[in-house]
């Protein structure tokens, strides 16, 4: 589903991931929802995005955060 809605273009906001068609950054919808705004709340502040856009995006988030290795902090 993501392949489909996301699209990384170094011409379009600096390569960073973003809704196809758009210049909407993943990082910006997953930002809103953590801040805890409702898809329905990010849908009426970018009304050109769909439900089915945000769910790919939190998608693409949660495959990109599952390819990486994560640098852990030592504890003090």
């Amino acid at each position: 589903m993501a392949e489909n809605r996301i699209a990384v273009d170094h011409r379009i906001m600096g390569g960073a991931p973003c809704v196809r068609g758009t210049r909407i950054p993943v990082t910006t919808i997953v930002a809103l929802l953590g801040e805890g705004l409702s898809v329905a709340e990010v849908l009426a502040d970018y009304p050109q995005l769909t439900e089915t856009d945000v769910r790919a995006a939190l998608h693409f988030a949660a495959a990109a955060v599952d390819e990486r290795e994560l640098p852990l902090r030592a504890v003090a």
